[in-house]
């Protein structure tokens, strides 16, 4: 089979030749820059430069030469402007943490401000911070913060998905299907629950979902309005190049959801059901991906009847998230992708050994039958050795050699 076909195959509750692998498929499954430019180096390759494609997170865009060395059948189709309105059709190199040269978006310049942060400013404004010493950048301006009526939302314009992006987009999406055999996992969006976290601050949105019900339910519908008129255009022109959709909306906490089961049905699930009902309904072959982290254990009936068939990054370390029983219970209607090594615990503190231990456990659970796709749980942080990425991929590579 060729990655894609071993994908299909996977997504389609079939179970493939050989394990499907992801390694760096989405902005979820990939790895930081620091970590990939300490794998490149272990394994001796010298050529090119660590790419920074996601300033948000801080990831590297793995080369093919790598992909193919740890068994990626999946690459990923990128928004223009994947954060902060920073786009990445243009390029430059730079220092990067003043330790090794890298590829960066052409406009991605942050400036230091008094304390050592590093600030991502727009027109003057910071719009993103990144602490000293820090590795990622969190946003600090929230541009509802303030609503507190229809007419303060109707005053903010939802942005709409451009005739630029559209053609960047068909134009990354075929040479994608046609130059690679690997399956084409395309990042969409639609974040209902983060971008009202995000959009108006945590404290309001929280404060308004339980008490300004009807105010939130009237920019929730503006917005899923704004989602669906931009994932029309979005299909039409990448819909017959990709293979799955990926959506995103952390819903857990590590001991257990945001928010109410109640809650999530009452002011979230009819805008999720709106944009997964409409990819399944014009685009079957399309698979729709949800990455949700966190313990989501007791919405995971509501997810599936919201339409969601892929589940990211299944994170096992949280409270009710036992491999054992998410299988036995949801591999029927569910596809986990992801849930092979848990990065929280396990692979931060335990040895090579307990590693590949650890990690063939979690396939031989995920794996029979088909309906999983391999990665660890989550992006691999900037600590994590070589060794220890070698040993959650050779590991995975080694159920190939029994298929």
């Amino acid at each position: 089979m060729t990655s894609r076909e071993r994908i299909i195959e996977a997504i389609s509750h079939r179970e493939p030749d050989v394990l499907p692998v992801d390694f760096g498929g989405m902005r979820s499954t990939g790895i930081s820059a620091r970590a990939y430019k300490n794998l490149k180096d272990y394994l001796g390759i010298k050529e090119g430069t660590v790419k920074l494609y996601d300033v948000f997170q801080q990831l590297a865009e793995p080369e093919m030469e790598v992909l193919n060395l740890l068994g990626g059948d999946v690459v990923q189709l990128h928004r223009l402007a994947p954060a902060f309105d920073i786009k990445i059709d243009r390029w430059k190199q730079v220092r990067l943490y003043d330790e090794f040269v890298a590829t960066v978006p052409e406009d991605y310049s942050p400036l230091p401000n008094e304390n050592g942060d590093l600030e991502i400013r727009d027109k003057g404004t910071v719009i993103a911070r990144m602490p000293k010493g820090g590795f990622y950048f969190d946003q600090v301006i929230h541009p509802y913060e303030k609503v507190e009526t229809y007419q303060d939302i109707d005053n903010i314009a939802i942005p709409e998905i451009t005739d630029e992006e559209l053609a960047f987009l068909e134009k990354e999406a075929r040479k994608l299907y046609e130059q690679t055999d690997k399956a084409i996992l395309a990042a969409f969006g639609g974040n209902i629950f983060e971008a009202g976290q995000i959009n108006w601050g945590y404290e309001k949105f929280y404060v308004d979902l339980a008490i300004n019900k009807d105010l939130v339910h009237y920019w929730l519908n503006k917005l899923t309005d704004a989602y669906l008129r931009d994932l029309d255009k979005y299909l039409k022109a990448v819909g017959k190049y990709i293979n799955v959709i990926q959506f995103g909306d952390d819903l857990g906490t590590q001991q257990a959801p945001q928010i109410s089961t109640d809650m999530y049905r009452e002011m979230i699930k009819p805008y999720h059901q709106r944009q997964y009902e409409f990819v399944r309904n014009n685009y079957p072959h399309i698979k729709v991906f949800l990455h949700s982290c966190g313990a989501i254990y007791d919405l995971i009936p509501d997810l599936i009847d919201a339409g969601v068939e892929i589940l990211n990054p299944v994170q096992i370390s949280a409270k009710g998230m036992d491999p054992l029983q998410l299988k036995k219970e949801y591999g029927n209607d569910l596809v986990f992708w992801g849930g092979g090594a848990d990065m929280q615990g396990l692979v931060n503190f335990g040895s090579i050994d307990q590693i590949k231990q650890h990690t063939r456990e979690l396939i031989e659970i995920f794996s029979p039958g088909g309906g999983y796709v391999f990665n660890q749980v989550h992006n691999i942080q900037s600590n994590i050795t070589p060794e220890k990425i070698m040993a959650i991929y050779k590991t995975a590579l080694s159920f190939r050699k029994n298929g």
